[in-house]
């Protein structure tokens, strides 16, 4: 019988950095959007109680009563979870405020760390890939993210200390594929935020190129006022304006990943 890590049916990635603002959201929703773009069965996981990718899709905040609370406190099966969004490939399983207090409800439970991934395998082969957009911490969501998923993926903002708590980040993943899930590792590091006309935004992705190497994507996503509009029309840039330079930009992100993927599959 093969293995999930020889012949996936879905891959699962979690996208995260403890550090705010470093447009981990608004990579989720977009990379969503360039991998349903592609042709993919793309499946979005909005984790985060602020449940900002599910406004970035444009789902009402009435339409979020089964979500990814009721798949960690089990109180839906999980194919009852997904919920079509206006784009084509492209489903949600939203998030709303209850999510809050998920990490304080699970705290005394068996097998809390499990919860997400029990219900996401539950749905392999319904999907080609599965994004999960994490909380900006290290906590008990984001620790079911990681037990889920076959891989993460990385935003780094070029700006001032971008690299400081990265470090952090990669001891996380080891012990949690110690611990927990042996198959996990590191997807890919995101140059996002980058600014040409700032010397900073430079030094900041050569280091990192310096220190990852070909960890890094060779895909830079650039500071682009659209995908900020985007977001507040809940929509992702490729849909709100398709030739500006963000959307070029996330739909060469997917394309680089679905080309990694196959290589690896090859190998």
């Amino acid at each position: 019988m093969s293995s999930k890590t020889e012949s996936p049916t879905t891959r699962i990635i979690a996208v995260t950095n403890q550090k705010g603002g470093v447009g981990k959201t608004t990579t989720t929703i977009n990379l969503a959007a360039g991998l349903a773009r592609q042709g993919q069965r793309v499946l979005l996981v909005d984790l985060d109680p602020q449940g900002n990718a599910s406004t970035g899709l444009g789902i009402d905040y009435d339409q979020r009563n089964t979500g990814t609370y009721a798949a960690l406190m089990v109180e839906a099966e999980p194919h009852a979870l997904p919920q079509p969004t206006a784009f084509e490939n492209l489903s949600i399983i939203t998030a709303n405020n209850e999510l809050a207090g998920a990490e304080l409800e699970m705290i005394g439970d068996e097998r809390r760390e499990y919860r997400l991934r029990d219900a996401l395998h539950a749905l392999e082969g319904d999907y080609d890939t599965i994004l999960i957009d994490c909380p900006p911490s290290l906590g008990l969501l984001t620790l079911n993210a990681l037990v889920a998923s076959d891989s993460v993926i990385v935003p780094l903002q070029c700006e001032f200390f971008a690299l400081e708590g990265i470090s952090q980040l990669v001891r996380t993943i080891d012990r949690v594929r110690r611990a927990f899930n042996a198959d996990l590792h590191l997807e890919g590091i995101i140059l996002t935020m980058y600014d040409r006309r700032n010397n900073l935004s430079e030094l900041v992705a050569q280091d990192a190129r310096g220190f990852f190497g070909d960890q890094v994507f060779e895909t830079i996503i650039p500071r682009n006022i659209r995908i900020s509009e985007a977001q507040s029309h809940g929509s992702p840039v490729l849909d709100y304006d398709a030739r500006s330079t963000g959307a070029i930009a996330y739909l060469a992100l997917a394309d680089e990943l679905i080309k990694r993927n196959k290589n690896k599959t090859k190998a």
